[in-house]
């Protein structure tokens, strides 16, 4: 941004941190120090002025009053340092403010970033997956990726204490992995397209018809600004449970924005896909927060519901002990099988679940800020259905004597055979 201000004249330019004391610490102490003489700041407005014009102004945004004071401002460049680091609201309403019309440069602005923190989600749908909605597309994307290795300024020191962070820091800002972040609450999800088929190490998996006989669960958590969700499951003879079907009240290309539908129009959606494959037919048990019954405000969507033909029983409501029993489905067993799977075609719960981040003031819960609607009513319906602690195996079969004299014994075949069964006894 300096090198910008130099070369272009009368450029308006902005540099966004999230916190006073990063901005501070980072950029304003350097760069007086390394423009003095060459560029005039004026503290009361944390701004540098150029002998050409140009102005470059430091700023920051921790809340959501913070963003209001951007609007109406314009800017040639902006540059978002440690964009992760705000979230997808203050990220968008600043870069309204990115609408200079200068001929001599493209309006721009940049965002640099580590994986992880409340803009994660948006930087990586657009720049990692490339997901963007028609509107985005309409301006020119560049994603740079670049590690540790890259930065010559960095000494082997440095690469050595990444190597030293937990898992999950690590593989993200040493490997630059944006599937896998700290703090990530459901760090064992797995979504792995080569074993859908086989279903090992994976949670993802290709759809199936259900048995009949196989009961069926409706798990829902209630949105109107923000979305709604409602998640169908099916359960099989060995309580392994599978997310076969979902309706996320979401619009679509602004994640964790309601559509605004009442309680009828929620209703109407849930008797209209229960009425086809693959929930036609079945005798569905509904479960959901409780504060769907809540009578302060007058009718309540579960009165609508049973009204209409359509129940639910009343969700635990207990968080810390809701997400132990998701974590504790979402865990594989030796053979790389978890006790839950989700379909193919649930979207929503594929890209939302891996978003969830702890809550800094409550390390064992989920952060209510994020998008956590999905992971909700995955909640309630792991509650109603809630899995005992796996118990200690079994202790393992001495080989006695008279085993080995019978291996010593055999032939061959008979080896093999007595080593097999050997095996499975374990």
């Amino acid at each position: 941004l300096v090198m910008m201000c130099f070369r272009y004249p009368n450029l308006r330019a902005l540099l966004l941190r999230r916190t006073m004391q990063d901005l501070r610490e980072n950029h304003i102490r350097t760069l007086r120090k390394e423009l003095a003489g060459a560029a005039r700041y004026k503290a009361d407005e944390r701004a540098f002025l150029f002998a050409n014009g140009s102005l470059l102004k430091l700023g920051y945004c921790d809340n959501d009053n913070d963003c209001l004071q951007y609007q109406g401002q314009e800017y040639d460049v902006i540059c978002f340092e440690e964009a992760t680091q705000m979230t997808e609201q203050w990220l968008t309403d600043i870069a309204a403010c990115a609408r200079g019309k200068r001929g001599d440069l493209k309006t721009r602005i940049y965002y640099t970033c580590n994986p992880g923190g409340p803009g994660h989600a948006y930087i990586k749908r657009l720049f990692v997956d490339g997901k963007r909605t028609k509107a985005e597309n309409a301006f020119d994307w560049r994603f740079i990726r670049s590690f540790v290795q890259d930065n010559p300024h960095l000494d082997i020191e440095y690469t050595a204490f990444l190597e030293t962070l937990p898992p999950a820091r690590r593989r993200a800002w040493l490997e630059g992995d944006w599937n896998i972040f700290e703090g990530q609450v459901f760090e064992e999800f797995r979504d792995v397209p080569e074993h859908y088929g086989d279903r090992r190490w994976t949670h993802v998996i290709t759809p199936f018809d259900i048995p009949k006989s196989w009961p069926v669960y409706r798990s829902f958590d209630y949105g109107y600004s923000k979305p709604f969700s409602v998640g169908w499951w099916a359960v099989d003879y060995d309580g392994r449970v599978y997310r076969i079907s979902e309706w996320y009240g979401c619009r679509p290309g602004e994640p964790d924005t309601g559509i605004g539908l009442t309680y009828d129009k929620i209703v109407d959606g849930i008797i209209e896909r229960e009425s086809r494959a693959p929930l036609k037919g079945r005798d569905i048990t509904g479960v959901a927060d409780p504060a769907i019954a809540a009578t302060e405000n007058g009718p309540n969507f579960h009165e609508t519901a049973r009204r209409r033909g359509v129940y639910f029983k009343m969700g635990d409501h207990a968080r810390v002990p809701g997400w132990a029993q998701v974590h504790q489905r979402l865990n594989f067993d030796e053979q790389g099988r978890p006790m839950m799977y989700i379909f193919s075609n649930c979207k929503d719960f594929i890209r939302t679940i891996p978003l969830q981040q702890y809550d800094k003031h409550k390390p064992e819960d989920v952060d209510t800020n994020g998008e956590d609607h999905i992971a909700d009513e995955t909640r309630y319906f792991c509650m109603m259905r809630p899995l005992k602690a796996r118990d200690a195996p079994p202790p393992r079969r001495e080989w006695t004597e008279f085993m080995r004299d019978m291996y010593d014994s055999a032939d061959a075949a008979g080896r093999r055979e007595l080593l097999e069964k050997w095996g499975e006894a374990q």
